[in-house]
C-alpha cells in the first residue's frame, strides 16, 4: 500500500476525502445467528456429558490413619512398633463405554471449535490488517501533515524576514533622510552664518573704505583748497607784476586762465572712464541698462577737487557705485595738452 502511495501521490488528497466522507465500517458476517444456534447447541450437550461425566466418577475418600511418636529418654526398652496400616488402594473406574451419538456429538464440537477458531483467526487477521490499515493511514497523515506544518512555519519565518529587512530598510532610509536634513540644515546654518560673516565683513569693509574714501576726499579737498590758494596767489601776484610793468594788460592773464580751465579733448572722457571702470563694485541687478551721467571738478594735475550726480540711473546703488569707483580713481589722468580740464561731465552704463 505505501508503494502504492508513492508511486501515486496525487491520489492521496482523494483517498482521504474519500475516506473522511465514508469511514470505515467492519463487513458484517453472514449466517452468525445460525453459527449463535450451533454454538448453543453444542455448549448445552458439551454440559450435560461434562456432568454425568463428573456425577459417575465421584466416589468417598478413603481415609488414612498415622500415629505420631515422640522419643522419651527412658532405660527400659522400647517396645517393638506397631505396624503401619497401609491405606487401601482405591479401585479405579472402568473406562466408560460411549455410545455413538456421544462420538458424533464430540465430533461436531470438535469440528464447531476448529471452525470458530478458523473464523477467529481469520477475524483476528483482518483485524490486524485493518489496523496495520489505519496505522499506515495515520503514519501517512501525520507524516503530511508535520509537512504541511513544517512548510508554514517556513512561510511563516519567509514571511517574518521579509518583514523585518522591509523594516530594517524603512528604518534605514528614515536614519538617512534624518541624516541628510540634518546635514542640509548644518550645512544651510553654515552657509547663512558664513554669509552674514561674508556680509558682516563686507559691510565693515565698506565702511572702512567709505571712511577712508571719506578721510581721503576730506584730504583731497583740503590740498586742493590748499593748491587753488597757492594758484590763485601766483596768477594774482603774477597778474600784479604785469599790471606795474605794462600798465594792466590781461593778455598773459587770460592766456594761462584759458589754458588751465579750457574743454577737454574728445578721447579724454574714455581715457578717464578707462580708469574709473576697473574701480565700480557693483553686484546688482539692473533693468536694461540706465545712465549715470557724473560731473567732476580737477585740478591742472587732475586731482579731483568735487564729483557729484548730475543725472541718476534711476538706481541708488549703481550711482553710488559709480562715485565711489570715480573719487577712489584720485587722481584722473590729465589730458594732452599736460593739464586735466576744470571741470567735465562722463557717463557710465552698467551693461558696456
Amino acid at each position: 500500500m505505501a508503494s502504492l502511495s508513492s508511486r501515486h501521490p496525487q491520489a492521496r488528497p482523494q483517498r482521504r476525502a474519500q475516506a473522511a466522507a465514508y469511514p470505515y465500517q467492519p463487513v458484517k458476517e453472514r449466517g452468525t445467528t445460525r453459527s449463535f444456534l450451533m454454538a448453543l447447541f453444542m455448549h448445552l450437550l458439551l454440559g450435560l456429558v461434562l456432568y454425568y461425566g463428573v456425577r459417575w466418577q465421584s466416589s468417598t475418600p478413603v481415609g488414612a490413619e498415622a500415629e505420631l511418636w515422640d522419643e522419651i529418654p527412658d532405660t527400659t526398652p522400647a517396645p517393638p512398633p506397631r505396624p503401619v496400616e497401609q491405606p487401601r488402594p482405591t479401585p479405579q473406574p472402568e473406562p466408560a463405554v460411549r455410545s455413538k451419538a456421544e462420538e458424533d456429538a464430540d465430533i461436531a464440537l470438535e469440528r464447531q471449535k476448529r471452525k470458530q477458531a478458523e473464523e477467529a483467526a481469520e477475524r483476528e487477521a483482518a483485524r490486524k490488517e485493518q489496523e496495520k490499515r489505519d496505522a499506515q493511514r495515520k503514519e501517512e497523515q501525520r507524516k503530511e501533515d508535520l509537512r504541511q506544518q513544517q512548510q508554514r512555519e517556513e512561510a511563516q519565518r519567509k514571511e517574518d524576514a521579509r518583514k523585518k529587512a522591509e523594516q530594517d530598510r524603512k528604518e534605514q532610509a528614515e536614519r538617512d533622510r534624518k541624516e541628510a536634513a540634518d546635514a542640509k540644515a548644518k550645512a544651510d546654518a553654515k552657509a547663512r552664518a558664513d554669509a552674514e560673516q561674508k556680509a558682516k565683513a563686507a559691510d565693515a569693509e565698506q565702511k572702512a573704505r567709505a571712511k577712508a574714501d571719506a578721510d581721503a576726499k576730506a584730504k583731497r579737498e583740503a590740498a586742493a583748497n590748499a593748491q587753488r590758494k597757492s594758484e590763485l596767489a601766483r596768477l594774482q601776484a603774477m597778474a600784479g607784476g604785469s599790471a606795474t610793468s605794462s600798465g594792466g594788460g590781461v593778455g598773459n592773464a587770460a592766456g594761462s586762465g584759458a589754458g588751465s580751465g579750457g574743454k577737454a579733448s574728445p578721447g579724454y572722457a574714455d581715457r578717464v572712464r578707462r580708469k574709473v571702470k576697473p574701480n565700480i563694485n557693483f553686484g546688482g541687478d539692473v533693468d536694461g541698462n540706465p545712465a549715470a551721467v557724473v560731473s567732476v571738478s580737477l585740478a591742472p594735475d587732475g586731482s579731483l577737487l568735487s564729483a557729484r550726480l548730475s543725472k541718476s540711473s534711476g538706481n541708488a546703488d549703481w550711482d553710488n557705485a559709480v562715485l565711489r569707483a570715480v573719487q577712489r580713481s584720485d587722481p584722473l589722468p590729465v589730458d594732452e595738452n599736460g593739464k586735466a580740464p576744470s571741470s567735465f561731465t562722463i557717463t557710465f552704463k552698467p551693461k558696456d
